[in-house]
C-alpha cells in the first residue's frame, strides 16, 4: 500500500452543487478515522425438525453447498480487453472522470512522530494512453509534503462495458531534494502485472473484495471491499450523504488499513484510516475547478514531460509501453 493513494479514486461529471448530493451536515463522520464495528449477534440453534416416529426408508441425505472463499491477494479475475468498447467514457457513478477536471485536496500525515501537512492536485487530463489494446484515460497528479512536491504520477484508467473502472498501471516518481529517487512503475502486461478495478459499478456489499491491481516486480497489491454504505460526511468543499466508504489494503504493510468516502456523482471525498497505519494519513476535497483551454493545454505539456521521463528511468517498464496522445 503506497502512503499516496487517493489519485486512484476521484474526478467529478459536473460541478459540486446539487441537491442530492450536498446537504446540510451536523453529524456523522467527519474525521475519517474509523474502527471496524463487531458483531455481536449470536446464533440461534435450529430446532429439531425430525418425526417423532421411525420412518420406514430412509431419507435421502441433504447436501448442502459451501460457499467459496474468494482469494484475498493475486490479480483480479475476468479481464477481456474486448470488454471495454467506449473505455474512456467513465461514468461510473462513484468514480466520474471528465477531462479539464482539477481536484485540490488536503490534509495530514506522520512520519517518525512528527505531523506534517500535504496537499494533492489531481487533473482529468484529455490524453489518452493504450494498453494491451485498451485506449485508457490519462491522471496526473502532484502530492506536496509542506508544499514541496514529494511524488508526481502518471496513472491509467480505462471503464469497462458493465461500468466497472479498471486501472491499468501507473508511472510515479518520487521526490527527495528535487532529485529522482524510486520510479516504481507497473503497466498492465509488463512483468506479470495485472490490471485491476478501482471502483465496481455495483460495489459488493457481501464483504468481498477486489484487487485494484497486480504489479509483483514492484510489490504493488492493493485490495479493496466496501466498509460502510450510505454514510453521511462533511469537508471543506461541502456536506455529502448516501457515501460510500471502501477498505483498502495492501499485503505489504499488515494491518494498516485506508479509508476512502465516495459520493454519487462525485468520486472521492475524503480519505481517513485504521488499524496499524504508520503515516495516519488523512485527505478531504477542498475544491474541484474545471481548467480552461490553457490551463489544460499546460497540464497535458506536463504530463508529456513526465511520460519523456518515465521512458528514460523505466525502460524495462514503461519503455515497453506507446505514447499518449
Amino acid at each position: 500500500m503506497r502512503r499516496i493513494r487517493i489519485g486512484y479514486t476521484f474526478a467529478l461529471a459536473a460541478g459540486l452543487a446539487g441537491p442530492l448530493a450536498l446537504v446540510a451536515c451536523s453529524s456523522g463522520d467527519t474525521t475519517g478515522v474509523q474502527t471496524p464495528a463487531q458483531s455481536t449477534a449470536t446464533p440461534t440453534s435450529r430446532p429439531d425438525a425430525s418425526p417423532t416416529t421411525t420412518p420406514t426408508t430412509t431419507p435421502p441425505t441433504k447436501k448442502t453447498s459451501t460457499p467459496v472463499k474468494r482469494p484475498e491477494t493475486g490479480p483480479q479475475p475476468g479481464y477481456d480487453r474486448t470488454a471495454f468498447k467506449r473505455s474512456t467514457t467513465v461514468t461510473n457513478k462513484w468514480y466520474p472522470l471528465r477531462p479539464g477536471t482539477r481536484l485540490n485536496y488536503s490534509g495530514q500525515t506522520i512520519e517518525d512522530g512528527e505531523t506534517f501537512g500535504h496537499t494533492l492536485t489531481v487533473i482529468v487530463t484529455d490524453l489518452v494512453k493504450v494498453i494491451d489494446g485498451v485506449p485508457n484515460v490519462v491522471l496526473w497528479e502532484r502530492d506536496f509534503k509542506e508544499g514541496v512536491l514529494e511524488e508526481a504520477e502518471l496513472a491509467f484508467v480505462a471503464q469497462a462495458d458493465n461500468g466497472d473502472v479498471w486501472r491499468f498501471g501507473e508511472y510515479p516518481e518520487v521526490y527527495e531534494e528535487g532529485q529522482v529517487v524510486e520510479a516504481p512503475a507497473w503497466i498492465h502486461g509488463v512483468k506479470g502485472a495485472q490490471a485491476g478495478i478501482s471502483m465496481k459499478a455495483q460495489p459488493p456489499t457481501d464483504g468481498s473484495s477486489y484487487a485494484q491491481g497486480w504489479g509483483p516486480a514492484v510489490g504493488w497489491s492493493d485490495r479493496a471491499k466496501v466498509f460502510k454504505a450510505n454514510q453521511k460526511t462533511c469537508v471543506k468543499a461541502g456536506c455529502f450523504q448516501g457515501v460510500l466508504i471502501t477498505d483498502e489494503w495492501s499485503a505489504a504493510e499488515p494491518g494498516a488499513h485506508q479509508l476512502k468516502y465516495y459520493a454519487a456523482g462525485v468520486g472521492n471525498v475524503r480519505v481517513g484510516y485504521y488499524g496499524n497505519d504508520p503515516t495516519k494519513e488523512t485527505l478531504e476535497l477542498v475544491g474541484v475547478q474545471r481548467l480552461s483551454k490553457a490551463g489544460l493545454a499546460q497540464a497535458r505539456a506536463e504530463a508529456f514531460k513526465l511520460e519523456k521521463r518515465a521512458y528514460g528511468y523505466s525502460k524495462d517498464v514503461y519503455g515497453r509501453t506507446a505514447p499518449m496522445k
